[in-house]
């Protein structure tokens, strides 16, 4: 596949296998009572779009291992409504103000309903995955449960681990602790799971699910420090969050990491202060001194560096993965989604 061709395939997958998730996705966001307060906030996020990432490359993986088109929708609709689970939740964590070019959903309607809808993007992403049974039967729908079950729970345990840090003002982290946290909450549902799930899917057999770890960890990691650096240098009307936000919030990236190591004696004080105040506290002028810090010490071209050694290891072990199957679309896909993870704006 050439480089030219690359992109336009990861777009045009991206779209088809998303509009094939939303169209089933109807299916769980249906009016239905308590309309006001419940289900009409329910189909929010949602609606608002999405490149529809996790749910394409879950499907694709269950088709380049030998599963039907319609294998899979059920496991992606499920994982697309607990990424809207999980979106509701961190906006209240975060204090964030946008979600994808709108005010968040407690921004809009206050913390109990927001965190309420949450709490039924959860269910409903479970009723999903228990409507595998129809198609799937028993055996598989069960064991595609308990990969999610995992899933869930390293994801809120690296939620934890980062929350914590922002509530107990860490400021001695290292690179290791950060990709230690992003392999917990980001990759495990945005790369391994549905990597996992979608060979379970494709196979019929959980044997060897866990090869899908590295390759999981090293592309979920790279898009997560892409999507880090996009909070500071995206286009506000693509990126669709509040431009420098991350540094509003406190988030401990690799940059703001980076910074604190790098930084002189007198900056790595000024930090910690500025990290000590609360999101309310902080003031414009100290949120674009940290950008230029980060700009000044080479914060950001050292996080541009990382990404793309991590999109190396993970084109090395998809090589690795991948390599006895036929040549089909679906694993060109795969294949173009490590390039295009690194290229997205």
């Amino acid at each position: 596949m050439s480089a030219a061709a690359a992109p336009n395939l990861v777009v045009a997958t991206l779209a088809e296998y998303g509009g094939l998730t939303r169209a089933a996705l109807g299916d769980y966001l249906q009016p239905r009572e308590p309309r006001r307060h419940l289900y009409d906030l329910v189909a929010d996020y949602p609606s608002r779009g999405g490149r529809m990432l996790r749910p394409s490359l879950c499907i694709a993986t269950a088709r380049a291992f030998g599963a039907g088109r319609e294998d899979a929708v059920r496991t992606a609709v499920a994982l697309e409504l607990l990424h809207n689970a999980f979106l509701v939740h961190d906006d209240v964590e975060d204090e964030s103000d946008e979600r994808r070019g709108r005010p968040t959903l407690h921004a809009l309607h206050g913390v109990p309903l927001a965190v309420n809808v949450g709490d039924a993007l959860t269910l409903l992403g479970l009723r999903a995955l228990l409507d595998n049974r129809l198609r799937l039967g028993p055996w598989l729908t069960m064991r595609i449960l308990e990969e999610a079950e995992r899933m869930a729970r390293e994801t809120v345990e690296g939620q934890a681990v980062e929350l914590g840090w922002r509530r107990d003002n860490a400021t001695e982290l290292t690179e290791t602790d950060y990709l230690q946290m992003v392999l917990k909450k980001t990759c495990w549902y945005t790369t391994i799971w549905p990597s996992r799930v979608g060979a379970l899917i494709g196979t019929r057999s959980d044997r060897d699910l866990d090869r899908f770890l590295r390759f999981g960890f090293f592309l979920g990691a790279a898009f997560q420090i892409q999507d880090d650096l996009l909070n500071l240098l995206g286009d506000r009307a693509r990126y669709g969050k509040e431009i420098d936000g991350d540094v509003w919030e406190g988030k401990r990236t690799i940059m703001l990491i980076h910074l604190l190591a790098a930084a002189s004696t007198e900056e790595r004080a000024q930090l910690a202060d500025f990290l000590a105040c609360p999101r309310a506290g902080r003031r414009m002028d100290e949120v674009q001194w940290v950008r230029e810090r980060m700009d000044a010490r080479g914060s950001i071209e050292y996080a541009r560096q990382t990404a793309h050694g991590l999109a190396g290891a993970a084109l090395h072990e998809y090589g690795l993965l991948y390599a006895g199957l036929p040549e089909t679309r679906d694993k060109r896909f795969i294949d173009g989604l490590v390039t295009w993870v690194l290229e997205r704006a």
